[in-house]
């Protein structure tokens, strides 16, 4: 059962009846009758229990280009996956509606990259995301399935990298070389690249923005956003906050659109002339064809790309710390971020006890249900074909001889819901082992010596991130050196942190963002001779 409101601002909005967000009201001044889209703030669609008092003009389900709110000929829904429930529907923008927000971006960027860098970052430094963290965590929370206390955490963390590219800013410092001439001198001299295309994934909908254009902006770039499919709330929300915080029109632009569209706007995003960078985080075979694109104009590209970090114990390991590591590595957002461990290694005199404590471990603290409720640590995954890429390397493990330690099956909360599930006598033959999951699987593999495990963790072709467990510091230091990944937790389950540099090497992408390097991603060096002095 589904009630229908034509909301004031938007389009027709259901809102459904399901058990997870049954006893909510709509709000009667949001009744109104109308069939067309109006400039106004499009009011809140109630999401899920526990979403009153959400400001309705975070709500937003148009284009934003140039500063003003654009609707697309055509709209496509956006799901709860905790309920299926429909959310609402957003302006699917196509190529033309790409390319004006590139031109809009570029416009804007005639001025910004004049504009001095302590001006530039008075707008990042308001402190909107956080005195709205509640309103867009719930976004987050609805659309993603996200925890609610995980969605408010990532809320932080978006606000994080907004402060710290403010800093960053008025440290984009060139340089001066004396040459053998006497009569000359050399600069060197940074400036921003231009418009970037910034292409972003449903998993952390406004981490991932804010990382980019953070940087992006600090630089003296414009952007123009195109947000996940799944997720296009919290894209939106922020160019709400940006308008708020006097971010000038065309800086911040984004073009929401449907998972039918994505190649085509991907296509122009990466061959308009008027783009100089591209930003990506997704998966490894949409970044390769980004950079075919990409390739046609030699523009600047930074791409994060896919995982399948191995999470090693050796024997000398804290067996307790290396449980709790793998807990907060492997089932933050169930499972579905591009760090999680994939491939859990494990040395054969600790192997019985870790995978004991690890599975007692899984079933005291892991709570599996709506991301509103308070008990939840494990929500939905985002959609079927998810639930469906874990059920198919739960069933080839068991069919080549995997045992299922706890877990194992989908849930009965619903059907995007997978048990959190712990596998021992895991082979490399098995899916789990060959290919990223991105669910709440914990394979587990023996291995008997220290080159036995390095080898198998550096046999993929992607390296994003590493983690092992050893108290032997010798170890240790030959271990972080040889794994072959960008990013590397030593005792440390939890390893991302605004003010430290993100990104792998072989197929998991080009570039870091973070850190001090994050905004070099935006810069081009300009070497400037002066002669005859």
């Amino acid at each position: 059962m589904a009630t229908c409101f034509r909301l004031r601002g938007c389009l027709t909005l259901h809102l459904p009846t399901a058990p997870a967000i049954r006893g909510l009201r709509p709000r009667a001044d949001c009744l109104v009758a109308t069939t067309r889209p109006s400039p106004g703030p499009a009011p809140i669609r109630r999401y899920a229990r526990g979403t009153e008092g959400l400001s309705s003009a975070l709500l937003r389900t148009d284009g934003f280009v140039g500063g003003r709110w654009l609707s697309a000929a055509s709209t496509f829904p956006v799901y709860d996956p905790a309920s299926g429930a429909e959310l609402g529907l957003v302006a699917d923008c196509g190529v033309s509606e790409a390319r004006a927000a590139v031109r809009a971006a570029y416009e804007a960027f005639c001025t910004w990259k004049g504009v001095s860098a302590k001006q530039r970052v008075s707008s990042l430094r308001k402190k909107i995301l956080i005195q709205q963290r509640g309103n867009l965590a719930k976004q987050i929370c609805a659309a993603l399935g996200k925890p609610l206390k995980e969605a408010q955490g990532e809320i932080l963390y978006s606000a994080n990298f907004l402060e710290w590219f403010s800093e960053e800013a008025r440290r984009v410092y060139g340089d001066v070389i004396y040459t053998p001439a006497k009569e000359r001198r050399a600069l060197v001299l940074k400036q921003p690249v231009g418009v970037a295309a910034v292409i972003t994934p449903w998993n952390f909908p406004s981490a991932m923005i804010t990382r980019k254009v953070g940087a992006a902006l600090a630089a003296g770039c414009t952007v123009v956003v195109k947000p996940a499919e799944d997720t296009p709330f919290s894209a939106l929300a922020l160019a709400q906050l940006a308008n708020q915080a006097g971010i000038p029109p065309g800086v911040y632009n984004v073009i929401p659109c449907s998972q039918k569209k994505a190649m085509e706007v991907g296509e122009a995003l990466c061959t308009d002339p008027l783009v100089s960078k591209i930003s990506f985080t997704g998966s490894t075979a949409t970044g390769k064809v980004l950079l075919h694109h990409a390739a046609n104009s030699v523009k600047r590209v930074s791409m994060e790309l896919g995982g399948h970090a191995p999470f090693i114990v050796f024997d000398s390991a804290n067996v307790d710390q290396a449980v709790a590591g793998a807990m907060v590595s492997k089932f933050r957002n169930s499972g579905q971020t591009c760090v999680c461990s994939n491939r859990f290694l494990v040395q054969r005199g600790i192997h019985d006890s870790f995978v004991k404590k690890f599975a007692e471990a899984i079933k005291t603290n892991l709570c599996v249900g709506n991301g509103f409720e308070e008990r939840t640590t494990q929500g939905p995954l985002i959609n079927e074909k998810a639930v469906e890429k874990v059920e198919k390397h739960v069933i080839d493990a068991i069919s080549k001889g995997a045992t299922v330690v706890t877990g194992g099956k989908r849930h009965q909360v619903g059907k995007n819901f997978f048990e959190p599930t712990l596998l021992s006598n895991v082979t490399q033959e098995m899916l789990c082992s060959r290919e990223e999951t991105f669910g709440p699987l914990a394979p587990v593999i023996k291995f008997d010596t220290e080159e036995e495990a390095v080898a198998i963790a550096n046999a993929a072709n992607v390296g994003l991130a590493g983690y092992f467990y050893s108290q032997d510091l010798a170890q240790i230091w030959r271990v972080a050196e040889q794994l072959e990944v960008g990013m590397v937790g030593v005792n440390e389950g939890l390893i991302s942190s605004v003010e430290c540099p993100f990104g792998g090497v072989k197929q998991s992408g080009l570039g870091r963002e973070g850190s001090k390097y994050g905004i070099d991603e935006y810069l081009e060096l300009k070497y400037v001779c002066f002669g005859g002095l």
